[in-house]
């Protein structure tokens, strides 16, 4: 499940638990939505096509969007092409915060996670929150309370958004096609 905040997509997700810097696990970056940079496994073109085909084949097998592995999968290789290459900016990140032996303190207010004047919050080893920047200034993740969430970037955002425009166009001519009006997705706001 996605999460809008503020215009951008977030997702939650409980920790891989392959690997740990300190007191934080990794995340899981095979998981759905948290993307990393990846080399385009091929052309725009070509991914046009290719969500194209599985719309139509989703739609064939009653299927629609992330109930499809092929479209998860297709998601997945297509955003990443833009995402920001993740796993670098938070293994650096946590290596800064490890290396860093001063105490933040124990308490905030609201306002300094609501203007992101807190970057992380470390007593010893243990980390207890951290927000993780793009060279751009977004945020593409955080550490809070055992979890990690994933930020969608505009990049991926927009990149995520054609490719659904793409799928559902295809999905809903395919369902027209097979004669099945009242099973077409609205996807118009």
């Amino acid at each position: 499940m996605r999460v809008g905040n503020d215009k951008s997509l977030v997702q939650s997700r409980q920790p891989s638990g392959t690997e740990k810097r300190g007191s934080v696990p990794s995340p899981d970056y095979t998981d759905f939505h948290f993307n990393t940079k990846t080399a385009p496994a091929m052309s725009d073109e070509k991914y046009k096509t290719a969500i194209i085909e599985q719309a139509k084949k989703d739609q064939a097998a009653g299927k629609f969007q992330s109930d499809s592995a092929g479209f998860r999968n297709l998601v997945k290789s297509y955003v990443s092409a833009v995402s920001p290459d993740r796993k670098n900016i938070i293994s650096q990140g946590l290596r800064a915060i490890y290396k860093n032996t001063r105490q933040e303190p124990k308490t905030f207010n609201l306002l300094d996670y609501m203007f992101g004047s807190v970057k992380y919050s470390k007593e010893a080893n243990d980390v207890s929150y951290a927000e993780f920047y793009d060279s751009n200034g977004e945020m593409v993740a955080s550490f809070s309370n055992g979890r990690w969430i994933s930020y969608g970037t505009k990049a991926e955002d927009a990149r995520e958004s054609q490719l659904w425009g793409i799928y559902n166009q295809a999905w809903n001519s395919a369902a027209r096609a097979n004669g099945g009006t009242s099973s077409s997705i609205d996807v118009t706001g």
